[in-house]
C-alpha cells in the first residue's frame, strides 16, 4: 500500500475505535447529570459578575440568551 492510503486507513481506524467506548446512561444515574454543578452556570454569584462585565464593556444589559442587543452596529 502506499504510504498515504495507509496511514488515512490507519486514521479511520483510530476515530473509528473512539466511538466503540460510548456508554448508554442508565434512568437512575441521569441525577447526578442534573446536579448544579454540572450546568454551565452552577455558581449564581459568578454568573451575576459575569454578565455585569459584559453589560459594562458593551454599554447595554440584557440579551444575552438571544442574538441581538447592543448598539446594533455589527
Amino acid at each position: 500500500m502506499k504510504p498515504l492510503a495507509l496511514s488515512l486507513l490507519t486514521a479511520t481506524a483510530l476515530l473509528l475505535s473512539g466511538c466503540a467506548g460510548v456508554v448508554q446512561v442508565s434512568p437512575w444515574e441521569k441525577g447526578n447529570l442534573a446536579k448544579p454543578e454540572m450546568t454551565f452556570d452552577g455558581d449564581r454569584l459568578d454568573a451575576a459578575f459575569t454578565e455585569h462585565v459584559y453589560g459594562s464593556k458593551e454599554g447595554s444589559s440584557g440579551g444575552s440568551g438571544v442574538g441581538g442587543g447592543g448598539c446594533g452596529c455589527n
